[in-house]
């Protein structure tokens, strides 16, 4: 009753991988996410920070430089060097935008190479203010002939905070 070898050894057979349906759906998955990653964009808007220099400039290095300050009460714009040149309290319903664009669009009349600009706020100004004031000093929006004309007005803007009032 020996048994023989050679009838108890199996033959065992290599495992087979079969990777055709995950290469099917890379096949399909990579040109999908290449394609829709074109179509994702960022808007980005540069902004530069105002100088922490404190020294007042020297006499004959004086120009126009813009300021727009947001006040929780009114929106002032003026020159850095000389002062106010408009005060727009805030009305019934809120800031009065379209005076702000009105009173840009005439600096920018008086001095067509100006191109930038500092935007000062109020620590307490909400983020959505200071977003329509941005739009209104980069852009001017005019109605002529039935037609919406877009005139730059100052694209490079700084931000900064305000100066404190003294009845603050």
């Amino acid at each position: 009753m020996i048994r023989s070898r050679r009838g108890g050894r199996h033959h065992i057979e290599t495992a087979e991988l079969n990777i055709t349906a995950f290469m099917n759906l890379m096949v399909i998955l990579v040109p999908f996410l290449l394609i829709t990653a074109v179509f994702s964009r960022l808007a980005i808007l540069e902004l530069n920070l105002p100088a922490s220099s404190n020294e007042p400039a020297k006499p004959q290095e004086l120009t126009f430089q813009l300021e727009v300050v947001v006040r929780q009460n009114q929106i002032e714009v003026g020159d850095r060097n000389v002062g106010a040149l408009g005060i727009y309290p805030n009305s019934t319903t809120g800031y009065d935008y379209e005076a702000l664009s009105v009173k840009l669009t005439e600096i920018k009349d008086s001095y067509p190479e100006k191109t930038d600009a500092s935007i000062l706020l109020e620590s307490e100004i909400p983020y959505d203010t200071l977003v329509q004031v941005m739009d209104r000093v980069r852009v001017a929006e005019l109605i002529e002939e039935d037609n919406v004309v877009r005139k730059d007005l100052f694209p490079d803007i700084s931000i900064g905070d305000a100066p404190v009032t003294d009845g603050a």
